[in-house]
């Protein structure tokens, strides 16, 4: 049977632990612990956990830094482009209401200055570097398909929500109880008449065109230059006919920049469901649909000679996508 531990083992025990855990000692002097513990194991494995957790990402923020910057920027200025507009489209004190009283042809007018804004940031420079995600959805779904990294998705999708938020701060601080009282209401999207139900089914339908679109696009020779503008004629005719059942958002980081000034709340969670599902059904439906479905890069706009910070296949893509690279 085996003894009992007396209170006059506990110093002796105590005095192992801490010689144990005391990187000056030998752990293996202790009698105790001698045949449990290799020396300095627990250190040397905490170490290693320590160090394996923290060298990714700060690697990836060392080397990728300016890509990251350039994806807050991007959503930051559509974000300060739908306040401005929106809010000269939507103010009831605008000249524009007067003029333009339809609120189909405002909502038309303001898909078209959308599309035209997100053709812009994906053609910029900055677009052709950072791959012009601007939207978390995007971002995850192209780290499904293994094209971006995990610390590079992290730092993007952050980037992305800290771009929005600024973005919508900027436009508040300019235009003040314009921007933020209704019907204006920081352009926050929320669940239009029909419901969240609809709103919800609405916000993965056209997230799914939208993914579907960039995806064959972007791996079609012949459609690769005119991804950005398929992409920019999609955010335009979505806020035209789609924006009264969910506010047209597709976007996770667009909706929580407008709904945090203002703590719009309603239906929050939607924006985050629907965008993420749908883009990421449109994966699974290319993957079956397409002869050759691997995916060749997350860019939007791979014709440029700018760096490429994804797992990129484009140097090793078939000889028409090489032949049409300028």
């Amino acid at each position: 049977m085996a003894r009992s531990l007396d209170v006059a083992d506990v110093p002796a025990l105590l005095e192992a632990m801490v010689g144990w855990l005391d990187p000056a000692n030998d752990a293996g002097e202790s009698p105790i612990l001698r045949r449990r513990t290799p020396q300095g194991s627990v250190r040397s494995a905490v170490a290693a956990w320590i160090t394996r957790w923290t060298t990714g990402p700060v690697d990836a923020l060392r080397r990728h830094w300016p890509e990251y910057l350039m994806e807050a920027a991007g959503l930051g200025l559509f974000m300060m482009s739908a306040g401005t507009f929106g809010t000269l489209l939507l103010h009831p004190g605008s000249p524009v209401v007067a003029l333009l009283p339809d609120p189909l042809a405002r909502r038309a007018l303001m898909g078209v200055i959308m599309g035209l804004t997100a053709i812009a940031i994906i053609y910029s420079p900055w677009g052709q570097q950072s791959g012009a995600h601007i939207n978390p959805a995007v971002t995850l779904t192209f780290w499904r398909l293994g094209k971006v990294a995990g610390w590079d998705a992290v730092f993007y999708v952050a980037a992305q929500f800290a771009g929005g938020a600024l973005g919508v701060l900027v436009v508040l601080v300019l235009l003040g109880a314009l921007f933020a009282d209704p019907p204006v209401s920081y352009v926050a999207t929320v669940p239009g008449a029909g419901g969240i139900a609809l709103a919800l089914l609405a916000e993965a339908a056209i997230s799914f065109g939208l993914m579907t679109v960039i995806l064959v696009a972007t791996n079609t020779p012949r459609l690769m230059r005119l991804t950005g503008v398929f992409a920019g004629a999609l955010v335009a005719l979505y806020i035209t006919f789609e924006a009264p059942l969910s506010g047209m958002s597709m976007n996770p980081a667009r909706t929580l920049a407008s709904a945090l000034p203002g703590s719009l709340w309603h239906g929050l969670w939607i924006y985050f469901v629907g965008p993420i599902a749908g883009m990421l059904l449109a994966v699974e439906v290319y993957r079956r649909i397409r002869r050759t479905p691997e995916v060749i890069c997350a860019k939007l706009n791979h014709h440029t000679r700018r760096r490429c910070i994804f797992r990129c296949g484009y140097d090793r893509a078939p000889g028409p996508l090489q032949a049409d690279r300028t």
